[in-house]
This record gives C-alpha cells, sequence and structure tokens, in this order.
C-alpha cells in the first residue's frame, strides 16, 4: 500500500497544505506505506533507519484523527503520548507537530534536563499531543501532573534506543496506565529480540512495515576509512579540517571524555566547535546545537546522543573519530549528512583494536568502506598485511605516499 504523492494517501486538505508549505513533496517509503495502515485506525510495527521520515509517518495519521474528533481534554490530561529516548529528538518531534498541526494543535514537550514548572503549567489546561522522554513522563505522573486516561494515541519511537538507555521499566509504567482501547505505533531501526517481545505487549495485530530491508534508503553518502594509531587521531583530525570543504561536521566520539577533549583541542586549535553529550545540562546541549545550526560553531563533537533526532541540514561531513561500537550506529551517525536530497562524506577512523567494529559496519552495511589516500598519519600496511577487509590492502599498496586526495563535498 503506497502511493508518489500526499494526496493519494488519504490526508485531509488542512495537512495537504501545511505540507507543501513546508516542501514535503513526496511521500517517503515508510510514510508511503505506514500512513494508509494508521489512518485506517491499525496499530504498527515500523521498522525504518533514521532519516527516512518517520516522524512525519505517525504524526499526519495522528493530526488528522484528532482533527476529526474534537474532545474536551481534562486538566493535565492528554489525547495523544509519544515517547522519545532522548530531549533532542522529543523537541525535533514537537518542532514537527507544530509545523504540521498548526497553532491550534497544543502540543507539550515533557522532557528532562529543564525546569518542570513550565511544562506543569502547560499541562494545566489539558493537551492534544505530549512528546516526552520516559524519565520525566513518570515523574509527572507520579504527581497526577500528567494523566494518560484519554490518551486514544500512543507511539514509541526509537525503541531499539529506548532499550539502550535502560528505559524499559518506565516504559512498562508508562504502557500500564494508558486506556486498554487506543492506537499504539512502534518504530524502531533495528528489531532485536528485547524490542520483539516489547511489541508483542505493546501493539494488538500490527500490521509490520519493513522499510529497512525490504526497501533500503539510498543515501548519497561518499564513505572512507583512515587506518591511524589511537595517539594519531586528533592529528589527523586537525589536518583534515584545514580543508575549508568541511564547513559543518559532526565529529562522533564513543566517550563524553573523549568528546570533550576533541572539543577543547580543537578550540585550542582556533576551530569554532561545540560539545553535545549526556553530561551535559538540557540548556547547553540546546545552546551547542543552536550554535552549531547558525553556523557559530563549524564543528560539533557529539556522542551516540546525536546520532538520532538531531536534524541539521547543510552537514558537509561526519567525522567517525571511534568507531560506534553497535554497528548499526554507524548508520545512524552518517545519515546526519545527505539530509533532504543533498551528498554527504562519512569520514572513519580506525585503530588497530576497531578493526572488528569495522568488519561488522561492511557486513551490516553491505558496503566495502574506500580506503582514504594520502594520508601522511595513516598506519601504513607492512609487505603482505592485510588491512581489516581484504580488498582494501592491495589497493593501500599499489598508491605512493601522497598521490590521491580524498574527494569532498562541499
Amino acid at each position: 500500500m503506497s502511493s508518489n504523492n500526499f494526496a493519494g494517501l488519504g490526508l485531509a486538505e488542512p495537512l495537504l497544505r501545511a505540507l507543501d508549505k513546508a516542501r514535503f513533496l513526496q511521500p517517503t517509503p515508510i510514510q508511503a506505506t505506514a500512513i494508509p495502515h494508521l489512518l485506517a485506525g491499525r496499530d504498527l510495527l515500523g521498522i525504518a533507519q533514521t532519516g527516512t521520515g518517520k516522524t512525519a509517518a505517525f504524526a499526519l495519521p495522528m493530526l488528522q484523527h484528532l482533527a476529526a474528533s474534537p474532545a474536551q481534554t481534562h486538566r493535565y490530561a492528554t489525547r495523544s503520548l509519544i515517547l522519545a529516548p532522548t530531549r533532542e529528538l522529543a523537541l525535533q518531534i514537537e518542532d514537527s507537530l507544530h509545523r504540521l498541526g498548526g497553532p491550534k494543535c497544543r502540543v507539550v514537550a515533557i522532557l528532562g534536563g529543564v525546569s518542570r514548572f513550565m511544562q506543569v503549567q502547560r499541562m494545566r489546561a489539558g493537551a492534544d499531543i505530549v512528546v516526552g522522554t520516559p524519565g520525566r513522563v513518570c515523574d509527572l505522573m507520579g504527581t497526577n501532573e500528567l494523566k494518560l486516561h484519554q490518551v486514544s494515541h500512543f507511539v514509541l519511537d526509537e525503541a531499539d534506543r529506548m532499550l539502550d538507555l535502560g528505559f524499559i521499566r518506565d516504559i512498562r509504567r508508562i504502557v500500564a496506565a494508558l486506556p486498554v482501547e487506543r492506537q499504539s505505533a512502534l518504530f524502531s531501526a533495528t528489531m532485536p529480540a528485547e524490542v520483539g517481545k516489547l511489541a508483542e505487549a505493546l501493539l494488538r495485530d500490527p500490521v509490520r512495515v519493513d522499510i529497512a530491508r525490504t526497501a533500503p534508503v539510498e543515501l548519497p553518502i561518499e564513505q572512507h576509512v583512515h587506518f591511524v594509531e589511537p595517539a594519531g587521531k586528533r592529528a589527523l583530525l586537525d589536518q583534515l579540517l584545514t580543508d575549508p570543504a568541511l564547513s559543518r561536521v559532526i565529529v562522533f566520539t564513543r566517550t563524553k571524555r573523549t568528546a570533550n577533549r576533541v572539543a577543547e583541542s580543537l578550540d585550542t586549535s582556533g576551530v569554532r566547535v561545540s560539545a553535545l553529550h549526556g553530561n551535559k545540562s538540557q540548556p547547553a546541549r540546546q545552546k551547542a546545537l543552536e550554535q552549531f545550526r547558525s553556523g557559530c560553531a563549524r564543528v560539533l563533537v557529539a556522542t551516540d546522543i546525536a546520532a538520532r533526532g538531531i536534524d541539521v541540514t547543510g552537514i558537509s561531513h561526519v567525522i567517525n573519530f571511534d568507531l560506534p561500537m553497535q554497528p548499526e550506529d554507524y548508520v545512524h551517525r552518517i545519515g546526519r549528512t545527505a539530509r533532504a536530497g543533498a551528498s554527504g562524506v562519512a569520514i572513519s577512523f580506525c585503530d588497530a583494536a576497531e578493526h572488528g567494529a569495522l568488519r561488522a559496519i561492511e557486513r551490516i552495511t553491505g558496503t566495502t568502506i574506500q580506503v582514504a589516500s594520502g594520508t601522511p598519519t595513516a598506519i601504513p600496511l607492512s609487505r603482505g598485511q592485510r588491512s581489516p577487509t581484504a580488498n582494501h590492502a592491495p589497493r593501500r599498496r599499489r598508491r605512493t605516499r601522497g598521490q590521491g586526495k580524498l574527494r569532498t563535498a562541499a
């Protein structure tokens, strides 16, 4: 069930006008497949990678249902609930709902890291849609400042990330407070066994939409890898950033400590940089994102908290300073570039301990990541030594020092 335009999906005219104003010209595969099922009232299990348009896929049917069945919302109650794993993703979903639903749709973001006072004040008159993170949602439920008895639509977004962050107990508590009669949707980039069990408990006779496997999204992203010793990664990063083609860059690190150290090093070198990770307060995180989004910061150094849900246009490059522990996270990271039809470049640093991670990434993506050339700080492969992927080594042995140049996208 799909259509090559939004009008063919059964959406109401006000939503079609909002989509046109927001320059949503053609539905993505997840939107074209999921929207008709959700409009028909079915529960849905959606498997799709980040950057494929999942937010609009669940937001548009929800907004249409709410507009078609206006109801008086009780004090501190909401008619719909959307759970997201991170504050950044929750705020992005809130922004999308405002753009698509217009000023008449009362959307309240309930998330940690900021004062709860204003959130409680906004909930006094009730809400059409609450977008929240599990911890703060449970907090307000515990004080009866968020009531879920009127919820008719429930969405659990990025379910695999939810479980990675340890939110399963909060999710179970929230689901237990929801009415039995409701429409539910669960979205996840991957489908481990734990997510499958959660879907069985949450959904009733769901339609399964598996875009990640049946219709993979081809992103116009050049992918390169530099083999480099851990001690040489900062020098390599400095070297790459001398190229002005790296105009807006996200640098991903595995830990918060590394993120801070890399950001401090770049700042000392005169690079305009911001850092984003879980130890920062919500106002500091929003400030870092705004600096990056506005161009005040050329580089954003982040942990995987930014790999999902951060939608900043014009990102020219993603650099994996450390390869992620989970190969799926590589896809989420590089998906921050090549947004809205633009091209992009993903550059990975791989030290000797990360060879296994590189192999896992290539297996899951079905892509052989090209070895970058002309990098003085790269690890030289000794005669006869094989790179982490067998077909890399011959290509590297044929090149001489200084030959070739990493092609970048402006």
